[in-house]
Order: structure tokens, then C-alpha cells, then sequence
């Protein structure tokens, strides 16, 4: 399978892409690069190869919920810019 000149324009076109001549030509021939990649990789035996989502075997962690104590206001509000009654104070954005 190869792409032609004209497939990489009419998808420039659905694009909305804007490419010269010089650019076409580059796109159809990496596009044709990539391609014969795809088909090295269809030459492969995978008969015996299990499908899967991810090359590394994942597992969720979960671990217990911990009860801890937070910061005091007066320790969370010590480096804040601006404050009043315990909150930080911020600009008013409407």
C-alpha cells in the first residue's frame, strides 16, 4: 500500500492545511516511510502473542484511607500574601 500525491492533498484539504509543493511531496513520502514500517511489522509471527494494552504488566495500588490532622489556620495563612479573619485574601475577578 502506498499514499499518493493526491490522497495527501485531499487530506491537506480536510485539514485545512495550507502545504506547497515541496511540502507534499515530503508529506507522501514520509507518510510512505511510515507505511512500509507497518508492513515490516505485519511480516511478524504473533500467533502466540497474547493482545494487550500496555507492554508493562500494571496493577492498581490502593491503600487505606489515613485520618490526618491538617495544617492550623494560622501555620496554612503564615506565608499568605494577604489575609483576613483566618482566609486568604484574594482580588475580586468578575
Amino acid at each position: 500500500m502506498s499514499i499518493s500525491l493526491e490522497e495527501v492533498e485531499h487530506v491537506a484539504l480536510l485539514a485545512r492545511l495550507e502545504l506547497g509543493p515541496a511540502e507534499k511531496e515530503a508529506y507522501t513520502q514520509q507518510l510512505n516511510a511510515i507505511l512500509g514500517y507497518m508492513e515490516k511489522l505485519n511480516e511478524l509471527d504473533t500467533e502466540n502473542v497474547e493482545p494487550m494494552a500496555h507492554v508493562l504488566p500494571l496493577a492498581n495500588v490502593f491503600r487505606e484511607d489515613e485520618v490526618k490532622p491538617g495544617l492550623a489556620p494560622e501555620a496554612a495563612l503564615d506565608q499568605a500574601p494577604d489575609k483576613h479573619d483566618n482566609q486568604f485574601r484574594v482580588p475580586k475577578i468578575v
